[in-house]
């Protein structure tokens, strides 16, 4: 009598994407992920029916060690250009990779907004609307382009761009980052050697870098009082890197002009906050550089594949700079 074998089926568990985010809609990135990719179970945090599945994982400031949760994560993918809010907040095994995006779209919004924000003050914009409200008709000095300082903390994909945006009309510009730079007609400073060199004769100081255990804190009153008086502070890096009582008290003093705040250690700022009712601080909440959903939706679908295809990922960072 013929015996009949059974083909062996080797038992696979199947692969998902979990998306954690907070202050940040979900919704419209998990509608685009599961469209874009049929066959994989997209998921939103807390509802995941199997922990053990996650092996990619999807994130906008996750709460503090969540991804523990998760023993078999391989991929951490930041919705946005930084990872601080996922190297800050959870405690990361050395085989995982984490990803952000890189985005053109994101350089220009940063670009544009910077340029609002410099031109607004350069020509006193914020001080008429003051005046306007008393009634008051009086007219003040200004300075042009070609008489202006520019200086950029960080030099990376977005302060290399807004660095030759701004050089290209006119300003000069400098700009401070930890290793040197070849940028057209931009000055390049470099190393905690060359910091206080480049804080000098600055009329704008932009802060763009990366936070990490070194650049936190970077704006205290030390770096302040290495400005010239009157200079203009624009922060659309992280609200970690301004030490706040600092920035209060050389506002206060008259070391600096005013300050243009983008990001604040806590978000949304308490209302209670001394910020809010500042004279000398303009604040904007987190929009300096909007991640556009559908452009980086598409980043984080090649990466899935270029992952369950064992490819190349785009945009890694290295966890022990930070950046």
């Amino acid at each position: 009598m013929a015996i009949c074998k059974l083909p062996l089926y080797q038992t696979k568990v199947a692969m998902s994407i979990v998306l954690i985010f907070e202050n940040k809609d979900v919704e419209p990135w998990a509608k685009v992920l599961t469209t874009r990719l049929p066959n994989t179970i997209v998921e939103i945090y807390p509802k995941v029916k199997n922990l053990a599945t996650v092996d990619f994982v999807v994130c906008w400031k996750p709460k503090k060690n969540v991804l523990q949760q998760f023993p078999n994560a391989k991929v951490i993918q930041s919705v946005g250009a930084s990872i601080d809010h996922i190297t800050n907040s959870q405690i990361l095994k050395k085989n995982l990779r984490i990803c952000r995006i890189i985005d053109s779209q994101l350089s220009q919004d940063m670009w544009e907004f910077l340029l609002s924000a410099v031109m607004n003050q350069l020509k006193n914009i914020k001080t008429y609307a003051t005046q306007q409200q008393d009634g008051i008709w009086k007219q003040l000095n200004y300075k042009t382009i070609n008489n202006t300082t520019i200086s950029i903390l960080g030099l990376g994909n977005i302060g290399g761009f807004v660095a030759r945006k701004f050089a290209s009309i006119g300003f000069h510009v400098k700009g401070w980052s930890n290793s040197e730079k070849q940028i057209s007609n931009v000055s390049s400073f470099y190393g905690n050697n060359q910091l206080d060199s480049f804080l000098n004769n600055s009329d704008f100081l932009i802060n763009l870098l990366p936070l990490t255990d070194k650049t936190k804190g970077i704006l205290n009153k030390t770096t302040f009082q290495k400005l010239p008086k009157n200079s203009f502070l624009i922060n659309v890096g992280r609200g970690e890197h301004v030490v706040e009582t600092d920035l209060i008290e050389s506002l206060n003093s008259s070391k600096l002009s005013g300050a243009l705040l983008d990001v604040f250690a806590v978000e949304p700022l308490p209302k209670t906050h001394a910020f809010w009712s500042h004279p000398k601080i303009l604040i904007t909440p987190h929009v300096a550089s909007l991640t556009n959903v559908e452009s980086a939706s598409e980043q984080i679908v090649d990466n899935y594949n270029r992952f369950i295809n064992n490819k190349k990922l785009l945009h890694t960072v290295s966890l022990e700079k930070g950046y």
